[in-house]
């Protein structure tokens, strides 16, 4: 008897900058719907709305997504899924921050103000026009992994570094036309939100992000080139949005490719390419008594530690 296909895990990114002012109180019930459903991953609630990636079976995604829109505030909070085979998180976590994606500009907020969306579908013709100046909000690691033809990278480590990035590179009397793009929208949101306040006139942004886009164009018609790198253990997707072939050093939280995996800097768990020279044998053997715990645990099908944030200096887990 042929066995019954598993259902894949849905993976859902959601979204939606909305005053939220008792962002405190909504915490427990949330995580607790997360909990009752069986949805894992981390959503973070600020005054100014809220933000995350989560995972779960179809049924617990559609539960905890009734539970947010009956909130009128929430109602059409933006949501974009995927699917894979494997977990991608192994913990359901809420957190309250001041921000839901940190720019940290006092005063920038919006649910005030807020650049023009653009529908996928229309994207292209946007960023094929010379005279829109097209930047990619992301930070550098993911950058190098894929990114829109033409577009400019301010080889940002910290989305922080994005508001002096622009004031050092970029004049509102030359650059008349913005357009900008991120993973799921949110940042460009706050960004093009910021370059209005700095008098930029015309700012434009992809509605949903690189993921709404690699969903609604076809790959024949894109401009998309490379991966698109995601905050959760699949590291990256591909245009039809499955998993891609990078992976992650467990050491350092870095995306690497197959080549990377092939120089002798690798140690899986334990160094890469990007962290070879800079991580302290203090910090290395750490890494190594952790790669065999995470064996271990894999070997119990428990959750487990990915390591220490090399780049943040906080200690992150799935």
């Amino acid at each position: 008897m042929t066995p019954t296909p598993t259902p894949p895990i849905v993976v859902a990114a959601l979204y939606k900058f909305v005053t939220l002012n008792d962002f405190e109180a909504l915490r427990e019930p949330l995580r607790q719907t997360m909990l009752d459903n069986g949805v894992k991953g981390t959503l973070l609630l600020a005054k100014e709305g809220i933000n995350g990636t989560v995972a779960g079976s179809r049924e617990g995604i559609d539960a905890l997504l009734a539970w947010l829109t009956a909130d009128p505030r929430l109602a059409d909070i933006d949501h974009k899924e995927s699917f894979c085979d494997e977990p991608p998180f192994y913990r359901t976590k809420v957190k309250l921050k001041k921000e839901i994606v940190t720019l940290g500009v006092p005063g920038i907020d919006p649910n005030d103000t807020v650049g023009t969306y653009v529908e996928p579908e229309n994207w292209n013709d946007v960023i094929s026009d010379p005279e829109v100046l097209v930047i990619d909000t992301r930070n550098d690691y993911e950058v190098a992994i894929g990114s829109f033809e033409g577009a400019v990278d301010p080889k940002t480590t910290t989305f922080r570094e994005f508001p002096e990035y622009v004031r050092e590179h970029y004049n509102p009397e030359q650059h008349k036309k913005v357009a900008m793009f991120c993973t799921g929208g949110i940042r460009c949101e706050k960004a093009s939100s910021f370059m209005l306040k700095e008098g930029f006139e015309e700012v434009y942004h992809l509605k949903g992000g690189v993921l709404n886009y690699l969903e609604k164009v076809p790959e024949e018609k894109s401009l998309w080139r490379g991966e698109c790198f995601v905050f959760d253990n699949r590291v990256t997707v591909r245009h039809d949005l499955t998993e891609g072939e990078h992976e992650q050093c467990h050491a350092c939280r870095m995306p690497i490719s197959q080549e990377d995996m092939q120089s002798s800097a690798y140690e899986p768990g334990i160094s890469c390419p990007h962290c070879i020279d800079s991580l302290p044998e203090k910090t290395r053997a750490a890494a190594r008594e952790r790669q065999r715990q995470i064996e271990l645990a894999k070997a119990r099908g428990e959750p487990h530690p990915l390591g220490y944030n090399h780049r943040q200096g906080t200690r992150e887990k799935a």
